[in-house]
């Protein structure tokens, strides 16, 4: 028995190809738009961890200085000795084990010493938009929450 190869497939047409092209791209912007929304969440995590770093090293700074870094000094007082008055000799840093890093939007965090709640400092992300205040991904990340 002699058995012959029969090859009748001529392929996709060009529709076929186009509908496969199609559901393709659907499923990739279902999964962009979803990946899109855990970035976002892991951002916000990455500055409210990030804040709570700064928080621990700012009490460090103070058990040894016993002082909090003033405004004009700010948070990289915990990485580099402050050149700006005053100036402690008990400064025994660095307190945190790299450079201060804007936050995840590329802000830099706001340090304030002087603030209504009455706490000693607080630490402050403004979000994706950069600016106080907003809702959702522009909403504020702040140490005192």
């Amino acid at each position: 028995m002699i058995l012959k190869y029969v090859n009748d497939d001529k392929g996709f047409s060009f529709i076929e190809t186009l509908a496969a092209l199609a559901i393709m791209l659907i499923l990739t912007a279902g999964v962009g738009l979803a990946s899109y929304k855990i970035i976002d969440q892991a951002r916000r995590v990455s500055a409210k961890n990030q804040i709570e770093i700064y928080k621990t090293a700012l009490n460090a700074y103070y058990l040894d200085c016993g002082v909090y870094p003033n405004e004009a000094q700010g948070i990289q007082a915990l990485f580099e000795k402050p050149i700006i008055a005053p100036v402690s000799s008990k400064w025994n840093g660095p307190y945190i084990d790299k450079q201060v890093l804007p936050d995840p939007w590329g802000n830099e965090y706001v340090y304030k010493t002087l603030n209504d709640y009455g706490l000693p400092f607080i630490i402050s992300s403004y979000g994706a938009d950069g600016v106080s205040g907003g809702k959702g991904n522009d909403e504020d990340i702040n140490s005192w929450k």
